[in-house]
């Protein structure tokens, strides 16, 4: 993973002191809130309903033990013992004080983590595949790029106040696991007619109160030009992007409203003025590609008694079908933490879970361990003969629940249980429906099923795109909850059809149960849900969810 160097450490002791300073003065009074509020999202930090709530950066996702153990430290000594990961691959502490999150920056940037551009209308955190540099489907790993990316937006004067938030993922592989036509700008790496890898890039995409699928702006660019046309497309954002209106504020609305071939057309004309002498030199991008090496994996694994294993213990088997995935290197896996255990709220570890996990990582997995788009963790380098050890470690500590994929590993924003935008619960919504759909033989009869549930129109939870999407919604103080069926995030990206009016909050497990219903009875041999519902539409499931209002 990328380390950081003298300027890099330099730039964010500085940014800690400074961010010291703005609030030892804003508690003193010597700041107003107005004031203070564009500083302390500078540095990720929110206030929400019950505490501030910071934002910790993990570019692409990838953490290092000494990372994870001090996130397990700051979780016991500032919060509340347990931290929260996010869909962006971030994580978040809820329970700080105002006038410790300094000493938590601080303690932070000793191990080279912080929380700049975590918030604000800035260029967030650039996300991508959280199985880069392992996955079989892989054309290039693309993290060498996304560390380009981040160290060229880190503190960008000229994107700093941008007219909303920007987003911007990275994918190298054929099945896109990082949503990157759902971002502001999604980069997709591709081979060219001339057999040059370089990326496609897309554009407008975005979530929230109006989700956009993005659209191609550049069917092939090179990559020596990977910044120069960011900062093309950038400007001209930042230039004609809607300031008079946040709603209407973000790069999916320009790009609708103007056109994407107009749009296209000013990028090109922006390009083309500022290229020359933005070139990405290839020894650049070599060394960076230097700090994403693969690790020295053994040439012949021992695979050991895994057979034997799994036929002993069926647990096992079950979870070695459910939480593991293939590894590019024979003899090796990938193995999914799920953080989605049925009696804690999606997402969150707590700092004991921390710290082991950080141990097993650097026995099993080379000191690394990843964070994904659906709130778990990953441990991406495990010899298949160390699975039943694992399995049995993780299980130790409620760690090896065997759902991932399934509609127990449901996406889920706190909702009005801590944030101040909230307009219902979802937290309490998920364990209604755990303990409804307990039997993991029928969860697991069920397939693939994403479900997402956001407790407001922001859309946190990326409910549009799930293949069951629920959104909390306000009546006269009262929570509803509106249902959106045949929603993905990946390859051919869909948002979500309305299956028709809100329902009540004691009704959502009911309809839930309803729709699986229709799906069990309605689907073919081996089909998804999700191609169900494409096949047969929602009219079905619409029908029999309000049959009897």
């Amino acid at each position: 993973m990328y380390q950081y160097n003298e300027v890099d450490q330099t730039l964010v002791d500085e940014r800690v002191r400074q961010f010291r300073d703005q609030t030892k003065r804003f508690l003193a009074g010597h700041i107003s809130e107005d004031q203070f509020r564009p500083l302390r999202l500078m540095n990720g930090l929110y206030i929400q309903t019950h505490a501030p709530m910071l934002r910790i950066a993990v570019p692409y996702g990838l953490l290092s033990t000494k990372q994870l153990r001090m996130l397990a430290y700051i979780a016991r000594t500032y919060d509340k013992d347990y931290a929260h990961f996010t869909t962006r691959q971030n994580v978040q502490f809820n329970w700080p004080k105002l006038e410790r999150v300094p000493d938590i920056l601080a303690d932070l940037a000793r191990v080279q983590m912080h929380a700049i551009q975590t918030s604000g209308n800035c260029i967030r955190n650039v996300t991508s595949d959280h199985l880069a540099g392992i996955s079989p489907d892989e054309l290039e790993d693309p993290r060498p790029y996304c560390e380009i990316i981040r160290q060229w937006s880190t503190l960008h004067p000229e994107f700093a106040f941008l007219p909303r938030k920007f987003k911007i993922a990275v994918s190298g592989a054929k099945n896109d696991r990082a949503a990157t036509q759902l971002h502001d700008i999604g980069l997709y790496l591709i081979t060219g007619e001339d057999g040059e890898i370089g990326f496609e890039v897309l554009a407008g995409g975005g979530l929230g109160r109006t989700p956009v699928i993005g659209q191609v702006v550049r069917p092939f660019l090179q990559k020596k030009h990977l910044l120069s046309y960011l900062e093309a497309i950038l400007r001209v954002y930042n230039q004609l992007g809607r300031r008079d209106n946040k709603y209407k504020a973000r790069i999916k609305i320009l790009v609708r409203e103007t056109g994407i071939e107009k749009f296209s057309a000013l990028v090109e004309k922006e390009w083309q003025s500022i290229k020359i002498g933005m070139e990405l030199d290839a020894s650049e991008i070599d060394r960076m590609k230097g700090f994403f090496k693969a690790p020295q994996y053994k040439l012949q694994p021992d695979h050991g008694n895994l057979a034997d294993a799994e036929k002993q213990n069926s647990e096992f088997s079950t979870w070695l079908q459910h939480n593991t995935v293939s590894h590019k290197v024979a003899g090796y896996s990938a193995v999914y933490i799920s953080l989605k255990s049925p009696n804690d709220p999606p997402g969150d570890i707590t700092d004991k879970q921390l710290d082991t996990i950080a141990d097993l990582a650097d026995r099993y997995s080379f000191g690394q361990v990843r964070s994904t788009h659906r709130q778990n963790l990953l441990l991406a380098d495990i010899e298949k003969s160390k699975l039943f050890d694992l399995w049995q470690e993780l299980q130790a500590q409620n760690l090896a629940t065997p759902n991932i994929g399934s509609l127990a590993d449901m996406i889920c924003c706190p909702g009005l249980d801590f944030c101040s935008l909230a307009n219902a619960g979802s937290i309490g919504v998920a364990k209604e429906i755990n303990d409804v759909f307990d039997n993991l033989d029928y969860v697991h009869d069920l397939g693939e099923i994403k479900i997402n549930m956001s407790g407001c129109m922001n859309g946190c939870a990326h409910q549009s795109v799930g293949h069951i999407g629920i959104l909390g919604v306000d009546k006269k103080g009262v929570e509803w909850y509106q249902l959106t069926l045949g929603g993905s995030s990946e390859n051919k990206a869909a948002l979500g059809e309305r299956l028709g009016p809100a329902v009540a909050k004691d009704q959502v497990v009911e309809a839930l149960s309803t729709i699986l219903n229709v799906y069990t009875d309605k689907r073919e041999d081996g089909e998804r849900f999700l191609d169900t519902v494409n096949r047969i539409g929602i009219t079905p499931f619409k029908k029999q969810v309000y049959a009897n209002h």
